[in-house]
């Protein structure tokens, strides 16, 4: 393991830890499905369905990490600190050819090579001491879920799956029949030409055996992507809508869903005190709910801080929290979330009601509201605005955010991400199938839809003296878009993108609602929002022949 750069975490545990322990049997209950019954066949010793605290204590025993000061778990995943890409792809046959949008994001494997990859990881699977299995669902609502059984090499990613999905009552673990298998192996090696891969790192998913093999990585993250990768596949076809998205619901119950790429706040706006949590991540809109496709929370934690984020900060004193990439004391356990040094893609994994105030069936009613989160690095866009059902269906498809320069050797300007359907990574078919049942479900619910910029105000982000959206402001304004006092505001049209733009809101300093005003050069904010415009219009011609002409109509307009 050690191109996966664990040796640097591995200390003694019996330096650490009494011979008691040491001596210690964790024991683990027989798996109600065997393994032997799934073609897999290993002398390795079977962990299935263990709790938080044997599966920490087999993780340190193990030399996987540490034990913070105040209890999280916290581990470095080596040289991936991120999902891999460009190493993630779909068998290519009968059931995918004419199902699967196939491009640079969904990527094609043919079943020989499948085959071959398959082979030589239960080959591998044979050879192990030990394996963690953990039966799991994914998705929260009976009746649209599905069982998916992940087997693990390491006992922190059986945790953290663990802690991620849905996880059974014992009465349903005694009848749980996996419908979809996820083999992670973080030690395997794969073979670009035997394998048809790109590199030693794979992600393969078979929708037809419905199997999922994961090797070359330890970033625990292409696990939970890899079960909301499922569910996009077959929700479409039950006519449910699967979204990359956070939800919360208010004191009114009213449900509000918050789309948006990373790092623009959809964990952090929807773990809100004052609102019920349904979920951070990935939900489903059915006839009668939205539904959590996770049983837990997946934040980042670069650069956390209580006074910003007192719930997700919290979250970090609690035993049964997992962090990955979070630098650590060696001597005090002390945590310091302001060090990058090992990954800026921080991230903590903890079980949803380590938030308070968190829905008991991770359910809730259909939305009222829907709100888009970009984090607007050109400093275009306004904090806040309202946008018609063929608006809201344009910038879905649309997925915008943008990178602030800086974070590439060479970049010195802003740079426009567009992630259709804000997750096209995960989104296996054509977008329009997501964005059409998105649009019928605004209709049928008369739902209220919004734009939230949480970006950069008064210039783009790489000028001197701009400063990102104040929170405080991102929040009064939010609040007033749930309440539903903002409906009651008076609005302007926006000349460049056409949506609604509220002129005053009570608590909020109006020279934030107009993005021009801010700015200390107005021709400069033209220039820089009419390539914006530029931007989207090259980006959407993709998408036009798959829309009707009312959403073609909801484009920004070029001068």
């Amino acid at each position: 393991m050690g191109s996966l750069d664990y040796a640097r975490i591995k200390f003694t545990c019996a330096n650490v830890w009494p011979a008691r322990f040491q001596e210690m049997k964790l024991t683990t209950a027989a798996l109600s499905f065997p393994l032997g019954r799934q073609g897999i066949e290993t002398g390795a010793t079977i962990f299935a369905n263990l709790g938080t605290a044997p599966l920490v204590e087999h993780a340190v025993r193990n030399g996987e990490g540490q034990l913070a000061k105040d209890g999280p778990f916290v581990v470095e995943t080596g040289k991936h600190t991120g999902r891999s890409a460009q190493d993630k792809f779909i068998v290519r046959d009968s059931e995918t050819e004419e199902t699967v949008w196939w491009g640079d994001v969904n990527k094609g494997m043919a079943p020989e090579h499948f085959a071959a990859l398959k082979e030589d990881f239960l080959k591998a699977i044979g050879e192990q001491e030990k394996l963690y299995v953990a039966d799991l669902f994914g998705g929260s609502q009976p009746e649209q879920r599905v069982n998916v059984r992940v087997i693990n090499q390491f006992a922190w990613h059986n945790l953290f799956i663990r802690t991620l999905l849905v996880r059974p009552t014992a009465s349903e673990l005694e009848n749980f029949e996996p419908e979809y298998t996820i083999i992670d192996l973080p030690s395997f090696r794969a073979d670009p030409a035997r394998h048809g891969c790109r590199s030693e790192t794979v992600v393969a998913v078979n929708f037809s055996e419905k199997l999922i093999l994961i090797g070359g990585t330890a970033y625990a993250g292409e696990m939970k992507k890899s079960v909301f990768g499922i569910l996009n596949y077959l929700l479409p076809t039950r006519s449910v809508m699967p979204m990359h998205c956070s939800a919360n619901v208010g004191a009114d119950g009213k449900t509000a869903v918050f789309f948006g790429l990373s790092g623009t706040g959809k964990t952090t706006l929807s773990a809100d005190a004052s609102r019920t949590l349904i979920g951070d991540d990935e939900h489903g809109w059915s006839d009668t709910a939205v539904f959590n496709f996770e049983g837990g929370c997946y934040a980042k934690m670069i650069r956390l801080s209580e006074e910003a984020e007192p719930e997700i900060y919290a979250t970090t004193k609690r035993f049964g929290t997992v962090l990955e990439n979070v630098v650590i004391d060696p001597v005090t356990r002390e945590l310091d979330f302001d060090d990058n040094s090992l990954a800026e893609n921080s991230r903590g994994a903890y079980p949803i009601d380590f938030i308070p105030n968190t829905s008991e069936k991770n359910m809730g009613p259909v939305p009222a509201n829907l709100i888009m989160l970009t984090a607007d690095a050109f400093g275009v866009l306004p904090p806040i605005a309202r946008m018609t059902p063929d608006q809201a269906m344009y910038h879905f498809l649309s997925g915008y955010t943008a990178k602030v320069a800086g974070t590439e050797i060479g970049v010195t300007e802003p740079q426009a991400t567009f992630s259709t359907c804000f997750g096209a990574p995960f989104m296996p078919r054509h977008p329009s199938v997501y964005g059409n049942l998105l649009k019928e479900r605004i209709a049928k619910g008369n739902v209220r839809c919004w734009l939230v910029n949480t970006g950069w105000t008064g210039g783009k982000a790489t000028m001197d003296g701009i400063s990102r959206m104040p929170i405080k402001a991102t929040r009064a304004l939010l609040n007033a878009a749930l309440d539903g006092s903002l409906n009651e505001a008076e609005f302007r049209i926006d000349p460049n993108f056409g949506f609604e733009v509220p002129v005053a809101v009570p608590g909020v300093d109006s020279a934030l609602l107009d993005p021009r005003a801010a700015w200390s050069d107005p021709v400069a904010y033209d220039e820089t929002a009419q390539d914006l415009v530029r931007q989207f219009i090259e980006n959407f011609a993709q998408f036009e022949q798959h829309v009707d002409e009312g959403v073609r109509q909801a484009a920004p307009v070029a001068a």
